[in-house]
């Protein structure tokens, strides 16, 4: 079959969107090809199609075990063999995929980059007939990016194991210096840079500067712009404070962070992606593989760290192409916070080995002992011991752990457990609430064994095959539990430390330039630019697609900038549209004839924007044919 039937065929699409068909002939013919596109560019679609028309297995790593899930969900439903491997599965579990991967005609698997340096990984993978690896977020492999991951840098040597494999890497966020990085350390044949523009025409970017009532701020916006929306806070607090406020004031809110259980994610996050509530309110641990077209503004009540963080988080608005806004609030210590954040980010580095000092103490472990050795760490109790403040401890552990002394997982969710206490044929004459009922036969013949030892189950996955919510699971696993049916143990988060080796005097412990110095210099680099995105009064779309490499002479003709417009948005994102301006003319010249242009008037255009789309349309002869 061809690129185009496959997509139409499991689609339902007739045509390639953007430099999706050259990204998918790129890689399709064998050749490294790294893709640049916009969040919202479709770029699951560049590796699952071709990878439809070759032999074997396509391997896809990606950080996001929420949106592995997502798409290996949605790839089943198409009838297309696929798998995900990621941490909180039983080693029996990784087992089964790996094998049914050598074995079983599987297209797709997925894999968490964490994984990639396992011993049974690196073993099954030499069996596998890999198509090609696809890359997601490859950005995290530079230390150069602003999301440098450790862990990605694995993927070279799964490179060497499969030496003749082409590779995909994909990503939405790189800057010139970070588009060769990538490059070179996923060990690319010949550079091969495909890029779309990231430009954004029907996305409105503003700053609105505030006194300092950032909730009432945040209300007002939403008042002036309706429809879905997105509102990123810098702290956990902050999202469940201010969404709370918002739902006093009428508004439909609810709030997401890292801290919540899988089954409050998914329950929160399905609820906003079907309208059931207008406003998420959340820390930038929501959007990523979150596909809802119809948002109509994201609003930043923090100022981001990076031009990176802001540009992916603010371009989930207005994928529809229909016009959205991204509106950062301004606060009168923006500035401050932003500088004090690099301190924070990367604390003095004889802070950093007291709290190896502190963090060894807290573990009773003594010096020369402790390689390989896991221990639960609860961060809050030990800041509360040892008196550190949250934030700069974790970043202290962060960096421990780059530089190889530790390995911090700070909230790693394992799965429930479940086993049956009754035997077998008491389980006939039970009488149960429907689902419960329904649970308790899908556990039967789900799960082997599960009468003599647990079974580590997936609410979600249970919930799906039995076509209720993640809650109604909950909800029937107590039920069996107090009706003594079964044993159930509840997930729980488990933040964790294991010595990579062995605990070592404070005056050994050195973090090196790459992961500390090279970083902070980095970062305060990032919060120059935001500094100055604040600021700028050039078009703010260029100021951002500058920073990424790609220059532009021609502005965006709908920031507040353009549009001179800072104490109220600028009348409609559709007013401000240049295509809606230029059919409006075009609608006025046909009914009018063309005298009317002589002196030309729209209501909601400024006459500087309304004088750039007049001249494009010359350029371009639009005239000639009314």
């Amino acid at each position: 079959m061809s690129y185009q039937e496959i997509l139409k065929q499991y689609w339902g699409f007739d045509n390639f969107r953007g430099i999706q068909q050259e990204i998918i002939e790129s890689i399709g013919s064998g050749r490294d090809t790294l893709g640049l596109m916009p969040t919202g560019g479709g770029k699951s679609i560049t590796f699952q199609v071709p990878a439809l028309a070759k032999e074997g297995v396509c391997l896809v790593i990606s950080p996001l075990i929420a949106l592995m899930k997502d798409q290996v969900e949605h790839l089943r439903h198409k009838g297309i063999k696929s798998v995900a491997i990621y941490t909180g599965m039983t080693r029996e579990e990784v087992l089964v995929a790996l094998e049914n991967c050598i074995y079983g005609n599987f297209k797709f698997l997925y894999v968490s980059p964490e994984r990639l340096s396992s011993e049974l990984f690196l073993a099954k993978l030499r069996h596998m007939h890999i198509s090609f690896i696809a890359v997601d977020e490859a950005h995290c492999i530079s230390q150069w990016g602003y999301d440098f991951r450790p862990s990605y840098l694995s993927i070279s040597e799964v490179r060497k194991i499969i030496p003749n494999t082409p590779i995909l890497a994909l990503t939405a966020t790189a800057t010139p210096a970070v588009v060769g990085d990538i490059q070179r350390q996923l060990l690319f044949s010949s550079e091969n840079v495909i890029r779309m523009s990231f430009a954004r025409k029907n996305l409105s970017y503003c700053v609105r500067t505030i006194g300092g009532n950032t909730a009432q701020a945040v209300k007002d916006l939403l008042q002036e712009v309706q429809g879905s929306s997105i509102v990123y806070v810098r702290s956990r607090r902050g999202t469940r404070e201010l969404a709370e406020w918002l739902s006093a004031q009428g508004l439909t809110a609810t709030f997401y962070h890292a801290g919540l259980t899988n089954v409050e994610k998914n329950e929160r996050a399905r609820a906003w992606q079907n309208g059931l509530i207008r406003i998420m309110v959340a820390t930038n641990a929501f959007g990523m593989g979150i596909d809802k077209p119809d948002v109509r503004s994201v609003i930043h009540a923090d100022v981001p760290d990076s031009p990176e963080a802001y540009f992916q988080e603010a371009g989930r608005a207005g994928r529809d192409g229909q016009p959205a806004y991204a509106i950062l609030l301004r606060g009168p210590r923006a500035e401050a916070l932003l500088r004090r954040r690099i301190d924070e980010t990367y604390p003095p580095e004889e802070y950093v080995v007291q709290v190896y000092e502190d963090m060894c103490c807290y573990l009773q472990m003594a010096v020369g002992d402790g390689y390989r050795v896991t221990r639960e760490f609860s961060l809050e109790e030990f800041c509360r011991n040892f008196k550190h403040y949250p934030v700069r401890a974790y970043n202290a552990l962060q960096l421990l752990s780059r530089a190889g002394y530790i390995d911090w997982v700070d909230a790693e969710e394992n799965q429930s457990r479940v086993m049956i206490t009754r035997r077998r044929d008491e389980l006939y004459d039970l009488r149960l609430p429907t689902i419960a009922d329904r649970l308790l036969g899908l556990l039967l013949r789900t799960y082997t064994g599960i009468f003599s030892e647990y079974a580590f189950i997936n609410e979600g996955a249970l919930a799906v095959d039995l076509g209720v919510s993640d809650s109604e699971v909950s909800e029937a696993l107590i039920v069996l539990s107090r009706r003594h049916i079964i044993s159930f143990i509840p997930r729980k988060f488990i933040p964790y430390v294991t010595f990579v080796q062995r605990r070592l005097d404070r005056d050994e412990i050195v973090l090196p330039a790459a992961i500390y110095a090279d970083r902070r210099r980095e970062m305060s680099q990032r919060v120059d630019t935001m500094i100055g995105y604040l600021s700028t009064t050039e078009c703010r779309s260029r100021y951002l697609l500058s920073y990424f490499g790609e220059e532009s002479t021609q502005d965006c003709g709908c920031c507040d900038n353009c549009l001179d417009s800072h104490d109220t948005l600028p009348g409609t994102a559709a007013a401000a549209s240049p295509e809606v301006i230029r059919q409006r003319i075009l609608q006025l010249v046909r009914s009018q004839g063309r005298q009317v242009l002589e002196d030309l008037h729209l209501d909601g255009v400024p006459d500087r924007m309304l004088a750039q789309v007049l001249h494009q349309m010359l350029l371009e002869e639009d005239f000639l044919a009314l």
